[in-house]
């Protein structure tokens, strides 16, 4: 007799437990989408996904509970979200860019635009830099620079890194100048904007700095308009899967 009333108490259990799991799930997807990404907290969500899962929910018969697969797929979903977060920011810094620069682009002396690396802004090397030289025309581009700067400061680019690319045409260096070839003369180009982006406040720890020559052209090097264009120095805002 005590053995049935203990396994009548079982079955009572098992029956509401699934009803119960079935309204804690659709609570949990509730939630999940009233939740604002800016705020996910992912390892108190794990935490309570790991706790459901360990009161059975998708273990029990009966009822259309989610299975511990499907949890995992939504917390891997949800882990997710920050990182979509930061595409949106990374978007936001892009329209900034345009119209912080919008002068500079009018004027060609500056370009925004993007790609696989992420947010890539180019200054035109004839309008920052003196022919065949690595100095920067300081008084003509001093404004552009600090807005540059701030910009890199910005909220939205918090923790975010930057590469510093100098570029330059095809055409040989001065042989009794100070650049024995393109490669020294498109690092020092480089490293010239590194050191007044740094004097404007942004952390040397944030940026990669390179010189790569006429090696990636973005335009006909052999027309003077191309070459113009190649002659530049790009700031790429590095989206998270090219730090």
């Amino acid at each position: 007799m005590a053995r049935k009333k203990k396994e009548a108490a079982l079955g009572g259990t098992g029956e509401w437990i699934v009803t119960y799991s079935d309204m804690v799930t659709l609570l949990l997807c509730f939630f999940v989408a009233l939740f604002d990404t800016t705020e996910v907290d992912v390892v108190q969500l794990n935490q309570m996904i790991s706790s459901l899962n360990n009161i059975g929910m998708g273990a029990s018969t009966g009822g259309n509970t989610l299975s511990v697969g499907r949890m995992a797929e939504l917390g891997n979903s949800i882990n997710s979200l920050p990182s979509m977060e930061k595409g949106k920011m990374l978007a936001t810094a892009k329209k900034k860019a345009v119209s912080l620069f919008q002068p500079e682009i009018k004027s060609n002396k500056v370009r925004v635009s993007s790609d696989e690396r992420g947010i890539v802004i180019s200054l035109a090397s004839d309008a920052f830099f003196r022919p065949a030289s690595a100095d920067i025309n300081i008084d003509e581009t001093r404004s552009m620079l600090v807005r540059l700067s701030e910009l890199l400061k910005s909220d939205e680019l918090e923790g975010r890194k930057f590469r510093i690319e100098g570029h330059t045409d095809s055409s040989p260096t001065d042989p009794a100048g100070p650049w024995q070839s393109n490669w020294e003369l498109s690092a020092a180009r480089a490293l010239g904007v590194l050191h007044y982006l740094s004097d404007f406040g942004v952390p040397e720890s944030r940026f990669q700095v390179s010189g790569l020559a006429a090696t990636m052209p973005i335009a006909d090097d052999s027309t003077a308009e191309g070459r113009a264009y190649n002659r530049r120095v790009d700031i790429i805002i590095l989206d998270e899967g090219h730090l």
